[in-house]
């Protein structure tokens, strides 16, 4: 199937081929003509499987079409992060660039002028994330009264980052009357308990099953000591050759740490997570998709939004809290339709988060037992269990060593 199979209109068709895509991907197939025949959609989609345009090409083509052109915000989608916002809003000029759409983003961490003075101009779709989109209303700079498509995207992550409240005063604010599109990563019961609330007679649209992960990565386990886990990252980025690396942490703190010493061992990394300015992250994500950058350590609040082809490789620093971010985080990596890498660490407190993302997955996660930064413990290795001859002199030392409590 071709795009020009979906009835799209010619500057869309044209727009696509200037972004050299000939074909569309399961979602957007499934998904685009439900949203041109005016129907709800609950969406539930990895990152990765093009949901982007699935929603943005039909919104296009029904602004694109009216007849009556009335002032007023039409459409409005709703995203978590302020790089996802501003990724969507680079998707609507790609796609919108024959149509004359008039768009904005509004986001939070930067002045507000300039976006303001974008709202003053007059647009028909706004791509905003809550707080912001919130404050701007308050100010009364910003009326959806005449809103006719909602979209709510990466509903999950609203959820994790506790902007459920925010959301809700948000549909309280939209009018009854409008279509709404519902896309998640995963859908867990909260998730779908605040969809059944907002869609009416929905398709459904689920490309890929939310507990399985992609055939082409490559996924691999290797059980350490949590202080000896930027030593093994290091180790295995030049073992094996990385060229570029995501790498996942629980916390803020703990990408600085991990970057602080990847940037001593003269491997070019920076950190993006929510203590990072707009402008830091930006230039990070920026240098990252360019090269500059070997390594980008990132929390997985900031991390939505990352959408780099060319990834092969992410690393699970830290094994995540919810075993359904596992399934996102490694979805970074083999996309439109390479192999990709998917490389988890596990401590011996982590081994309950293990098992979790095992259970979900549906299969054991292969452990790779030779590295010289295997644990010495009873909890992974069993006493009659060989040490490594490679294993370095210093890690016999730090075996018996008192934690540090890093």
């Amino acid at each position: 199937m071709h795009f020009k199979n979906l009835n799209l209109i010619e500057p869309i068709l044209k727009a696509l081929i200037a972004e050299g895509y000939t074909i569309p991907t399961p979602i957007q197939q499934q998904s685009i003509p439900h949203i041109l025949a005016g129907r709800d959609l609950q969406g539930c989609a990895q990152t990765g499987t093009g949901k982007t345009a699935a929603f943005a090409l039909p919104i296009i083509q029904h602004l694109f079409e009216q007849k009556q052109h009335r002032p007023g915000i039409k459409v409005l989608v709703l995203t978590p992060t302020r790089e996802l916002a501003i990724q969507i809003d680079e998707s609507f000029v790609s796609y919108g660039k024959y149509t004359n759409l008039k768009h904005t983003v509004v986001y939070g961490g930067v002045s507000q002028l300039h976006q303001v003075n974008a709202l003053k101009k007059g647009i028909e779709v706004l791509i905003a994330t809550p707080g912001r989109l919130l404050d701007l209303i308050d100010q009364g700079f910003i009326n959806l009264s005449r809103l006719e498509i909602f979209v709510l995207d990466e509903a999950d992550r609203m959820l994790d980052m506790g902007f459920i409240h925010d959301v809700k005063r948000v549909i309280a604010l939209l009018p009854q009357k409008r279509q709404t599109l519902f896309f998640s990563a995963t859908m867990p019961p909260a998730i779908q308990k605040l969809a059944k609330s907002l869609l009416v007679n929905p398709a459904k649209v689920e490309v890929t099953p939310p507990t399985s992960t992609v055939e082409k990565i490559e996924q691999s386990l290797y059980h350490t000591n949590k202080s000896d886990k930027p030593e093994l990252l290091f180790h295995l980025l030049n073992e094996q050759l990385i060229e570029t690396a995501l790498v996942f942490t629980r916390t803020k703190h703990g990408a600085d740490r991990v970057v602080k010493y990847l940037l001593r061992m003269n491997v070019k990394a920076a950190a993006i997570h929510g203590n990072k300015s707009q402008n830091n992250r930006q230039a990070a994500l920026s240098n990252f998709k360019t090269g500059q950058l070997r390594v980008l350590v990132a929390t997985d609040i900031a991390a939505r939004g990352i959408d780099i082809d060319e990834l092969t490789h992410v690393f699970n620093y830290d094994l995540p809290d919810v075993p359904e971010t596992y399934i996102h985080r490694i979805g970074r990596t083999g996309r439109a339709g390479k192999s990709g890498n998917a490389i988890a660490f596990c401590d011996v407190e982590e081994k309950s988060e293990l098992n979790d993302i095992e259970k979900l997955i549906g299969k054991k996660i292969p452990v790779v037992d030779e590295h010289p930064f295997k644990p010495l413990t009873a909890h992974f290795v069993s006493k009659q269990a060989p040490v490594s001859s490679n294993r370095p002199q210093k890690r016999q030392w730090n075996s018996h060593r008192v934690p540090s409590g890093r």
